[in-house]
């Protein structure tokens, strides 16, 4: 049998009740501490790009059910960080083979949960989070105060700007999560959440929320889209008037957050080169 089969009919037992976390045998622990060892390596990824644009991503179910089955599977028990005790079903996430990397995490506070996936010549800046199932790709940089959510598929060489929340989407099963291809850059305090997508090389201003229930108004290919932003934009928040219209509670028309995106300028790049230097 393969991981991704014991893993599979691990889960089908687990949803018909016949295994639970006091029932779990050492065979099975042995199978979903191979699981974590496979998402630490890269050899499994809760998502995958099937196809030439950003659309295009794929959740791999079995591998969110392995990430269940952690959850279910094992019970919970006290743990140290440092001077804090802390109550979790998994340990924290072993570092030894970051310095083989080129890998840099800061002290005081970069937490990195078991199962996650950090590449070659990364930088995780404390304090920030990265959580089980999320993979972030070979020279991407991790700010401080950033969260990157559980399944979240980061690229390579992308820019998450300090105070900035990657969602993660871990259930249902089927949905894929937030993907930022390669070469992205968000500005501080971005939100990325539901699952939205954004595009290789796309430049994201501070302070934008990024969820497939704000519009994206592309004005490069001149149509409004939902979920994802298209490769090689610079994007930004603006308002929009919202259908709302006129309301006892404000005077004049409402207004609503939308997405705008442009053609990236050739000076707009110039923004990122300051980030070459901190992986040189």
């Amino acid at each position: 049998m393969t991981l991704q089969t014991e893993v599979e009919s691990l889960w089908e037992r687990y949803a018909a009740d016949e295994v639970d976390a006091e029932s779990t045998t050492a065979s099975e622990i042995e199978t979903l501490d191979a699981f974590l060892a496979a998402l630490e390596s890269g050899e499994a990824r809760a998502a995958e790009k099937t196809g030439s644009d950003v659309e295009s991503w794929e959740a791999n179910a079995w591998v969110k059910q392995g990430i269940l089955l952690n959850f279910g599977l094992r019970e919970t028990h006290p743990r140290e960080y440092g001077d804090v005790t802390y109550h979790d079903v998994l340990p924290l996430r072993e570092t030894d083979d970051l310095a083989d990397k080129g890998t840099r995490n800061t002290p005081d506070g970069t937490v990195i949960r078991r199962g996650a996936f950090l590449g070659q010549d990364c930088i995780m800046m404390s304090p920030s989070f990265v959580n089980i199932g999320a993979y972030v790709g070979d020279g991407t940089l991790v700010d401080s105060c950033d969260t990157v959510g559980s399944c979240a598929q980061i690229g390579e060489d992308v820019k998450l700007g300090a105070n900035t929340l990657i969602g993660g989407v871990l259930e249902p099963v089927e949905d894929a999560p937030v993907v930022l291809e390669d070469g992205v850059s968000l500005g501080a305090g971005c939100r990325v959440t539901s699952g939205f997508r954004v595009g290789e090389n796309t430049i994201v201003g501070e302070n934008t929320l990024l969820t497939p229930r704000i519009p994206v108004y592309d004005l490069v290919d001149e149509e409004v889209i939902y979920g994802h932003l298209p490769s090689e934009r610079r994007a930004f928040t603006r308002m929009v008037e919202s259908s709302i219209g006129d309301h006892d509670l404000f005077a004049g028309s409402a207004y609503k957050p939308a997405v705008v995106a442009l053609d990236i300028e050739d000076d707009t790049r110039d923004a990122t080169r300051r980030e070459e230097a901190l992986r040189e």
